[in-house]
C-alpha cells in the first residue's frame, strides 16, 4: 500500500524499511507536518501515517476522501488530534500504536521524580561551572512516600511496579480498576481522596472529553500543599494557567512534564537559534522547581522498533482487508484506561 508518512524524523526511514522488508509497502517520508496546504502531497496514496502532532480536522478528512485515502495510520497510542467521527463518515480507518514498551514511558515519568527529589538538574548546572558545594541542593527521599496514579493501563501498570519497588504507598484511580494491582498492593480509591492524601501523583491517563483539565484549581486546591505533580500523558490533561498559579502560590511544590498544553510546533523542534514565543512556558522553565523535557518519555530503541513494526503489520491487515487489531473508533473514544 503507497502511504504518505508525514512529520518524519531522521530516526525513522531506516526502521521503518527494516520493518517493511517482508510486507514491501510503498512508504513515501516527508518531513513536512500534515496540514490542510501538505494534505496534496497524499494523491495517488491509499494511505497516510501522522504523528501526534498533526491534526486532521473534519474539512481536511473531506479531501482526503476525496483523493481515495482509505486510511490514517497514527504513530501513536492517542487519538484525539483525529475527528473519528468525520473519518467514520468518509469510511476511512484509523488505526493505532496502541502500546510501544509501556516500560519506557513508566521509566522516564520515574526519572523526572528523581530529579525533582534530588535535584539533579540543579546539581548537574552547579558542578558544569565548577561549583560542588551542597547550597540548595537537598532533597528528599520517596521511600515510604503516597504516590498516587492516575490511569491504570499498560504504562500505569508499570509505574505502579516500579513504585511499589521504591517502597512507596501505591494508590490509584482509574474506570476500571486491575485485579493484578490490587494484588500486588495497589488501593483503588476516589479521585478526590488520591488528591488529598498522595505525596507524588503520577499521570498515565489519554486526552478525553472527561480528562480535559482534570488538574485545574479545584484539583490542585485539594492537593497536599507541597506535593510533586508528573505529567507524562498529555499536555491538557492539566490546565496549564491553573498549574501556573500553583505553583506561584506555592501549593503545588514540584511539577515535572514530559507534555506541554501548547506543545505542537515547539516540541520536537530545535529552537536553539530561534525564539519560542510562549510565555506561558517560559514561565515554567524559569521555576527551579519544574522539570521540562520534550515529549521523549517515549524515546527509546526498543520504542522506536515497536513504533514501526505495529505501523506495517496495521498497514498489512488494510491493505489485505482483515480485522483491524488496533482500529479506533469513535463509540470507543472514552476514558482512563485506553493508553
Amino acid at each position: 500500500m503507497k502511504t504518505i508518512v508525514y512529520s518524519t524524523k531522521c530516526y525513522e526511514p531506516a526502521q521503518f524499511n527494516a520493518c517493511n522488508n517482508l510486507a514491501k509497502h510503498e512508504l513515501v517520508f516527508s518531513e513536512e507536518a500534515f496540514q490542510p496546504k501538505t494534505a496534496g502531497l497524499a494523491s495517488g496514496a491509499g494511505a497516510i501515517s501522522i504523528s501526534i502532532h498533526d491534526r486532521i480536522d473534519s474539512q481536511t478528512m473531506q479531501k482526503l476522501a476525496a483523493m481515495g485515502i482509505r486510511a490514517i495510520a497514527l504513530r501513536c497510542a492517542g487519538f484525539e488530534n483525529v475527528d473519528l467521527e468525520s473519518a467514520a463518515e468518509h469510511n476511512i480507518k484509523v488505526v493505532r500504536v496502541p502500546a510501544y514498551s509501556p516500560q519506557s514511558v513508566a521509566e522516564h515519568a520515574v526519572a523526572l521524580i528523581m530529579a525533582l527529589t534530588r535535584k539533579t538538574n540543579r546539581a548537574y548546572n552547579k558542578t558544569r561551572n565548577n561549583d560542588f558545594s551542597l547550597e540548595h541542593l537537598a532533597g528528599f527521599t520517596v521511600y515510604g512516600k503516597t504516590v498516587g496514579v492516575i490511569g491504570t493501563g499498560k504504562i500505569g501498570t508499570a509505574f505502579c511496579k516500579i513504585m511499589l519497588g521504591f517502597g512507596c504507598k501505591v494508590v490509584a484511580f482509574d474506570i476500571v480498576e486491575s485485579e493484578e494491582l490490587k494484588g500486588s498492593g495497589v488501593s483503588y480509591v476516589s479521585f478526590d481522596v488520591l488528591l488529598r492524601s498522595s505525596d507524588i501523583i503520577s499521570l498515565h491517563c489519554p486526552l478525553t472529553d472527561e480528562t480535559y483539565h482534570l488538574f485545574n484549581r479545584e484539583s490542585y486546591n485539594k492537593m497536599k500543599p507541597g506535593s510533586m505533580l508528573i505529567n507524562t500523558a498529555r499536555g491538557a490533561v492539566i490546565s496549564t494557567l491553573d498549574t501556573l498559579s500553583a505553583l506561584k502560590n506555592g501549593h503545588l511544590g514540584y511539577l515535572g512534564i514530559d507534555v506541554y498544553e501548547w506543545e505542537s510546533g515547539i516540541f520536537h523542534v530545535d529552537w536553539s537559534e530561534g525564539i519560542v514565543k510562549d510565555d506561558f512556558l517560559q514561565i515554567l522553565l524559569s521555576y527551579s522547581n519544574v522539570v521540562v523535557t520534550p515529549h521523549q518519555a517515549f524515546f527509546t530503541a526498543e520504542a522506536i522498533i515497536q513504533i514501526c513494526q505495529t505501523t506495517i503489520d496495521n498497514l498489512t491487515e488494510l491493505q489485505n482487508g482483515h480485522s483491524l487489531t488496533n482500529e479506533v473508533k469513535a463509540e470507543e473514544h472514552t476514558a482512563f484506561h485506553k493508553q
